[in-house]
């Protein structure tokens, strides 16, 4: 596959199981966050959902997803994961007992380790945004 410029662009890493951790693990940051903000503040708890949840939703790497509404480089997306996991984290370790933080600690470091193709193929340049995103092949 090559984008518009010619230039060689590696396929998506296949990464469902990746995907799926990744989603449970954002799940538990979309319902832990704002738990542990709401003794603090409701508007804290609120906003921390519209960020969570927005942000990811706003902001994506082409060819990463099918929908881009705000094209950003592969690190961005990364960043996003990585704030979804540290929030996921913390605020079970906060509101959670032991156990249940320990297993979502546990589910966000297997993320980790099972994201690294697809972050690799980020960081290359995933269908490059300069370029106006994922390749389109000639008629």
């Amino acid at each position: 596959m090559s984008d518009t410029a010619g230039n060689t662009v590696s396929p998506r890493p296949d990464d469902r199981v990746a995907s799926a951790l990744r989603f449970a693990v954002e799940l538990v940051a979309w319902v832990a966050t704002p738990w542990a903000l709401a003794d603090h503040s409701w508007l804290l708890a609120t906003l921390s959902v519209v960020l969570l949840i927005g942000l990811p939703t706003c902001f994506s790497t082409p060819g990463d997803k099918a929908n881009v509404i705000i094209a950003v480089p592969g690190w961005v997306t990364i960043l996003l994961v990585l704030l979804q996991l540290v929030a996921a984290v913390t605020s079970s370790w906060l509101v959670w007992p032991t156990w249940a933080a320990v297993l979502v600690t546990l589910m966000a470091v297997t993320t980790l380790v099972t994201e690294r193709h697809r972050w690799r193929w980020l960081l290359a340049g995933a269908p490059s945004v300069a370029h106006g995103g994922p390749a389109r092949q000639a008629p």
